[in-house]
């Protein structure tokens, strides 16, 4: 009587477990029966199997650049992986380490799942904002929907009727119906919530649990600008009740600050909860509140990590957790009764060069040197080189964060071009966002208002650790636009909106010039345009010219301009042009215009040079290029 009573008060709620089978993603995932575990390394483009029992790997299988998500299917032998910058899904046999099928899909998958019975996989893609459904019998995409703006991270719930679908520069939630595709409820964050990568779904309550962080744009400041969050989401249709609750994961450890939390984890049973933190390499250790008030409670101090930890799972027997250490390339096998660390398995080896896993591990750290307070990174707003998609308040005004696609070919850098080379970012790091001690010995010039000194300051060679930032953040590379019809090609109106790029009459080209569609030009004198926006903005202190941007990548990377204010591209050529300073498109007619937001929206559509008159000394350059 008892358990029917259950059953229909659940139904009542819109949420039914029958087993704990719902999934979520991440770059790691447990075979059913516990045995084997699947790990997708990004920087080395593999999915390495391991044998739990045995603690040996298996296979280090070759699956393509980024694979960023990776899941059994049922009870397998079988795996699927989301290889984000090849716009594949990869299907792989455990038993043998072969691909047994590449399945081309809609652009940056990102995360990837599971049914419970291994024959459907769901997909998110980042951009253009879906979720692909693949029959993993037929091994073909059947069906797509709509999924909101970037959304990263997926889980299904254990009833297996809706995937919860998480935006990544929002941390908004949507609850999307398995059955018609259809959105069935949009769970808002707040404005300032941002970065979400992961949904976890508890295995018998309606909840789903985000890790993200906030990012505050009217502070610039290292004790205020970057906060870590921890968000509750009621995804039940009980009426009145509070459908999100976020916790302030800094103050919930009381003085020991914690940063860029990355992914979740619960145990088996339910009971328990695992927050991971990318920046200060930490994990919280929490106990499930069933209360709908209190929801977690702290176990103890924050377990120390190893670098960069990016994915955390607990083995279905409930006795062990792992942790993937991405800039150790390494699994840590933890006891699930004391957290002490058992074993470590060796994922891959260190990729590219060791100078760009340093540079890449001090871009993703917030403990000193580069920061005193540890609740700031470099990825905090770059995010493995994309932009946050935010405005910040600067002290010289506002400037929206751009990404770093294509960087050692553009400098010099920041919107008002007063950096020559990445090593001047050591002013940021001893400055008030980061509070930093620093990567280079001996002094700076001093800075003087906003006269632009790091023009003056020659760091490049004084410190082994800020070349190596240099090198890693000058080594991003693009992708080709999913606004093409194929590699090197335009649509009609994207070829038509060339013509007008390039045309005389409308001018664009004049300064979106050369490979990377940027005049500007290396060294400290860097060329500066004034396109009308300087006075947009009554807080703005360097204006009214600005660096040329690269506009590789557009079509992914609003809002637009200096200050943001431009929400879209045709924003960027009618509403924010009233006078024609940024290219003469006031005669253009509506479809005109539309052919060159095609245009732009198609760039690249064809791969840009390794070299030009303008690239960087510091930065990684493959083997026999």
């Amino acid at each position: 009587m008892l358990r029917h009573l259950f059953f229909v008060m659940a139904l009542l709620l819109g949420f039914v477990s029958v087993s704990n089978a719902g999934n979520s993603n991440s770059l790691m995932d447990v075979s059913a029966d516990g045995k084997k575990l699947a790990v997708a390394n990004p920087d080395n483009g593999t999915v390495t199997l391991f044998d739990l029992e045995t603690r040996k790997s298996l296979f280090e299988i070759p699956v393509g650049e980024k694979p960023e998500g990776v899941t059994w299917l049922g009870k397998g032998p079988y795996l699927a992986v989301a290889v984000y910058a090849e716009d594949k899904v990869a299907i792989l046999d455990s038993l043998s380490g072969k691909t047994i099928k590449v399945i081309p899909v809609d652009d940056e998958p990102y995360g990837i799942i599971s049914s419970p019975d291994g024959e459907r996989i769901f997909v998110t893609h980042e951009y253009p904002g879906k979720v692909s459904e693949i029959d993993a019998k037929a091994l073909q995409v059947v069906r797509q929907f709509e999924a909101g703006s970037m959304p990263r991270g997926i889980a299904l719930t254990p009833d297996g009727m809706f995937l919860l679908v998480s935006e990544f520069y929002t941390a908004s939630l949507l609850k999307i119906e398995v059955s018609t595709g259809k959105v069935a409820e949009k769970l808002t964050a707040r404005p300032d919530d941002n970065l979400s990568r992961q949904v976890q779904v508890h295995p018998s309550r309606p909840k789903a649990f985000l890790a993200h962080i906030r990012s505050r744009v009217q502070i610039i400041d290292s004790d205020g600008s970057i906060f870590p969050q921890l968000t509750v989401c009621d995804i039940s249709t009980r009426p009145g009740r509070k459908k999100r609750q976020a916790f302030a994961m800094d103050t919930f450890n009381g003085v020991y600050v914690v940063s860029n939390p990355w992914e979740t984890a619960i145990s088996p049973d339910g009971k328990m909860l695992y927050v991971i933190y990318a920046g200060t390499n930490d994990m919280n250790v929490c106990r499930i509140v069933d209360d709908d008030f209190q929801e977690i409670a702290r176990l103890g101090q924050p377990v120390r990590l190893g670098k960069n930890p990016r994915a955390i799972r607990v083995n279905p027997n409930g006795k062990e957790v792992y942790v993937y250490n991405a800039m150790d390339f390494e699994v840590a096998i933890h006891d699930a009764a004391t957290m002490a660390k058992r074993e470590v398995m060796k994922s891959c080896a260190p990729p590219k060069s060791p100078e760009w896993v340093l540079g890449k591990i001090l871009f993703n750290t917030s403990t000193p040197p580069m920061t005193q307070g540890r609740w700031v990174a470099c990825s905090s707003c770059h995010p493995d080189g994309h932009s946050d998609a935010r405005v910040w308040q600067n002290p010289e005004g506002l400037r929206k964060t751009p990404p770093m696609m294509g960087l050692a070919h553009t400098h010099p850098l920041h919107w008002s071009a007063d950096r020559d080379e990445v090593q001047d970012f050591e002013y940021t790091i001893r400055g008030k966002l980061m509070r930093g001690s620093g990567l280079a010995r001996g002094g700076l010039k001093p800075k003087a208002g906003f006269q632009k000194t790091e023009l003056m300051e020659n760091l490049a060679g004084r410190s082994k650790e800020l070349d190596a930032m240099a090198i890693y953040t000058n080594s991003f590379d693009f992708s080709l636009s999913p606004e093409i019809p194929a590699p090197g090609k335009l649509s009609p109106s994207g070829q038509r909106g060339k013509e007008l790029f390039f045309s005389a009459s409308v001018g664009c080209a004049s300064c979106h010039s050369g490979p990377y569609y940027s005049d500007s030009v290396l060294g400290a004198n860097g060329k500066t345009h004034d396109v009308g926006t300087g006075n947009d903005d009554p807080l703005e202190k360097m204006g009214p010219s600005y660096d040329t941007p690269t506009l590789l990548g557009v079509y992914r990377s609003a809002p637009y301009l200096h200050h943001g204010k431009a929400a879209t591209l045709l924003d960027v050529l009618t509403t924010q042009n009233p006078k024609g300073l940024h290219g003469k498109t006031s005669n253009l007619s509506k479809d005109q215009l539309r052919d060159l937001v095609d245009f732009l929206k198609a760039l690249p559509y064809e791969k840009p040079p390794a070299q030009t008159p303008n690239t960087v000394q510091y930065r990684f350059i493959p083997q026999g290029k």
